[in-house]
């Protein structure tokens, strides 16, 4: 009998479980709970609508290989820089000499706006550009106290090295490119053989001597303001060119002009 209460009291507790177990999941949640799980649910539909429009709203891209973008060119210009020469003005452009300034124009170069100065050369019978940003190349010419002073260096002695010919040339070449007034000076009074014909100059020698000859005369000749004869006759003096040559041709005049006043006179 006591085993048949205990078995009839055990099924009784078992039910009592079971009815309390299905009565929690039977009873209502809490408001705060169903306020939550509605949020997570609309913030997930929400993200699935937002996926939904972009892939919509994406236009369909159509990859072109002969596609070409086009390009848009921008017009560079050259730097500012103050001109410091002016139209009709001469210059000095150590590579080719004494120049004037025949006008001043822009110009492309590689899609830059370049400001040009253009240069003649009547020497060379040429033209030339520089630039005013590269304007720093060339020089002013001389003023007469230069112009005097590199008379003077042209009656000095001849300084000569013993070193070999070809180191002495650079030398000479490097002194004629630097554009500078005493160098080229220099240059022609160490180059210089007067009238001595004994000596042997070599076509080297007489080339670099006739190119710092020549550089010289025509500045010297725009700023003394003389014409080419009387501007070579100052350089030679101080050379001592052709000295003989000249007192024969002054004594010839002079013997002429003394005839002529001796058959006026008669």
């Amino acid at each position: 009998m006591k085993n048949i209460l205990k078995k009839i009291l055990n099924k009784k507790k078992v039910k009592k479980k079971v009815s309390n177990v299905k009565k929690l999941k039977s009873k209502p949640k809490s408001p705060k709970i169903n306020k939550t799980i509605k949020k997570v649910k609309s913030k997930k539909l929400n993200k699935k609508k937002t996926k939904k429009v972009e892939v919509k709203n994406e236009p369909l891209r159509i990859s072109k290989n002969n596609e070409q973008k086009p390009e848009i060119k921008k017009i560079r210009k050259q730097e500012t820089e103050k001109k410091q020469y002016k139209v009709k003005e001469y210059v000095v452009y150590p590579k080719h000499g004494v120049g004037q300034i025949t006008e001043i124009k822009k110009i492309n170069i590689g899609g830059i706006d370049v400001e040009t100065y253009v240069l003649k050369f009547e020497k060379d019978k040429a033209n030339g550009m520089v630039p005013v940003n590269k304007q720093i190349y060339l020089r002013p010419l001389a003023t007469i106290n230069q112009v005097n002073k590199c008379i003077s260096i042209l009656k000095g002695k001849p300084k000569i090295k013993r070193s070999m010919w070809s180191r002495r040339a650079q030398e000479y070449e490097a002194k004629i490119s630097s554009g500078k007034i005493y160098d080229l000076a220099e240059v022609v009074r160490d180059l210089n053989k007067g009238d001595d014909l004994m000596i042997d100059q070599s076509y080297s020698e007489r080339q670099l001597f006739e190119k710092a000859y020549d550089r010289l005369l025509s500045e010297f000749q725009i700023v003394m303001d003389t014409n080419l004869e009387d501007t070579q006759k100052k350089i030679d003096k101080a050379l001592k060119r052709n000295l003989e040559k000249q007192i024969q041709k002054a004594q010839g005049t002079s013997s002429e002009q003394n005839l002529d006043e001796a058959v006026a006179s008669k």
